[in-house]
């Protein structure tokens, strides 16, 4: 299971793109939809319970993803909890919390 699972791939052979398109012999590029998540009220959470990470020098959410979930691609459940989408939005210091159980998690994103 990956944050792609379900999503809408779209391809593009615009004009706008001819130019990087011939330089990497590619007839198109495939991309994939934004995802749309809402926000989740206080009930919504009320049966997520959650680990507190402070942040520091050398972290990453795939790290967070292996250590909490035992697979490095669920990082983005944590940035998505947090509403930090990448690492360059958290400073040392930060706290970052890990949602658990995963399967409670996931089953509000619809997953």
């Amino acid at each position: 299971m990956n944050r792609y699972d379900g999503r809408m791939i779209f391809r593009t052979s615009n004009d706008l793109y001819l130019d990087e398109l011939k330089a990497r012999g590619l007839k198109a590029f495939r991309y994939f939809a934004t995802p749309v998540m809402h926000e989740f009220d206080e009930e919504d959470l009320s049966d997520i319970d959650e680990v507190g990470h402070i942040w520091s020098m050398g972290d990453r959410y795939y790290k967070l993803a292996a250590k909490y979930y035992n697979n490095p691609e669920l990082w983005w459940v944590i940035a998505w909890y947090n509403g930090k989408p990448t690492e360059a939005h958290v400073e040392i210091g930060d706290v970052v919390s890990v949602p658990l159980p995963l399967w409670k998690t996931l089953s509000l994103l619809g997953v």
